[in-house]
Parts: structure tokens; sequence; C-alpha cells
């Protein structure tokens, strides 16, 4: 198995969605870490709920509500000022350490690299710029395009109509079991960045590979003779 063209997603992959806990507990002391995972966990079920019902919200916005419930949760008094500061953090998510050394390694290989995120536009442009990954990938695909969110096929289908190849040519990278499902059950064959060292979903899914950062995705592809 070798492929032409590797697939990110964003959110938990390239980027770490839980680097906000710290400014969470800026605002909140004592509650940051409880705020970053209950907020994560919302906003991803709020896409999964939209997505089913039809009812799609660009990502800032899904993750914007999501922060407003996930503080009324824990009750937390979300200003109009911690709101936006907290809502600035995904312009400005942390990248995993790992991740320019391996990109641009993937590309001296001729691999084509590409981003597909749930994040609209307006979220992913500044994130990118901020981890200084400009220019690195070729595409940059949102759900926005289609106006539904992952797992839905015509979001993971933007991959392969976009780069013009078949989903067995393109490697699906992502730290989220439920991703690598979704991605699997299109067609692509898919590594998991198994981040946290979590059990696999139960859904009759197995990755093809599987590593704890992105240094094992680039063992992994050079193994299969890179593209």
């Amino acid at each position: 198995m070798s492929f032409q063209a590797i697939i990110f997603d964003a959110y938990g992959t390239l980027f770490d969605v839980y680097a906000i806990a710290a400014e969470a507990e800026r605002q909140f002391p004592g509650q940051g870490a409880a705020l970053a995972n209950l907020w994560r966990d919302k906003q991803i079920e709020y896409t999964r709920l939209r997505t089913l019902s039809d009812t799609y919200q660009p990502f800032d916005s899904v993750t914007r509500d999501a922060l407003q419930f996930a503080c009324s949760r824990l009750g937390l008094p979300l200003s109009p000022e911690s709101q936006s500061q907290l809502m600035d953090q995904y312009n400005r998510l942390t990248p995993f350490p790992e991740n320019l050394n391996v990109l641009n390694e993937l590309k001296r290989d001729g691999l084509t690299l590409a981003i597909l995120s749930n994040g609209n536009p307006e979220m992913l442009d500044p994130v990118i710029k901020a981890a200084d990954m400009d220019g690195m990938f070729t595409h940059v695909l949102s759900a926005h395009t289609v106006k539904k969110f992952k797992t839905a096929p015509e979001t993971y289908r933007l991959g392969t109509s976009t780069l013009g190849l078949a989903a067995e040519d393109c490697l699906f990278v992502s730290s989220n079991g439920w991703d690598i499902c979704g991605a699997a059950w299109f067609g692509y064959p898919t590594f998991w960045v198994n981040r946290a060292a979590a059990p696999l979903e139960v859904l009759g899914v197995t990755p093809n590979g599987e590593g704890r950062s992105l240094n094992d995705l680039l063992q992994f592809v050079r193994q299969r003779g890179g593209h």
C-alpha cells in the first residue's frame, strides 16, 4: 500500500484543542480542564446533531454555542469579554511539536498534503498562519463547502473530488477515533494518531496504522514506499 496524498484532520491532529485549558483556567480558576473537555465534547455533539437534522451552522457558531452550554452546565459566568477571549484561542491553537518537521519530510518525499476539517475557512486560515504552516498544504478543505460535518460522506468526498484521486490513493490521518471510522467507511486507508492512548472504537473499523504522534505517521508512510 502506497499513497499519493495525505489528508489531515485539523483539530486534535495538527492543533491541540485542549490547549485552550490554560486560558480557561485563567478565566475560571480550578475549572480550566473541565471547561476545555466539556466544550470539546459538546462542540462535536452539536456538529452531529446539526448534520443529522440538516440544520447546518458554521463551525465557529457551533463552537461558540458549545462554549455557552459548557459554561452554563458548569455554572461559570461567561461574560462577552470572556467569550471573545476563549473563542480567540481557536485562532492560535498550539500545534503539536513534531508537526513542521514531519510535514516538511512528507513534502520532500513528494506527497501531496491537504487538510480536511469541520472548521470553516474563517477559523482555519488564522490557526494555520499562526502555526507557520502557510503554504504547507496544497488544499485546505472545509465542511463548510458542503454544509455537512464529518462523518457525512459528502464531507470526506471533498478530498477525492478536489485532489482528483481515488480514496485508496489518499491516506486519511486523524487523532479522533470517530473520524477514523467515518473516513474508513468512505473508503480511505487511515492512520490513527492516538495521542491519548484511547481504546479502539467498537464500530468494526481497524485503522491501517496507529501511533502516538506524527513521527509514527512518517515511519508508517515510508515503510509503505511513500508515493
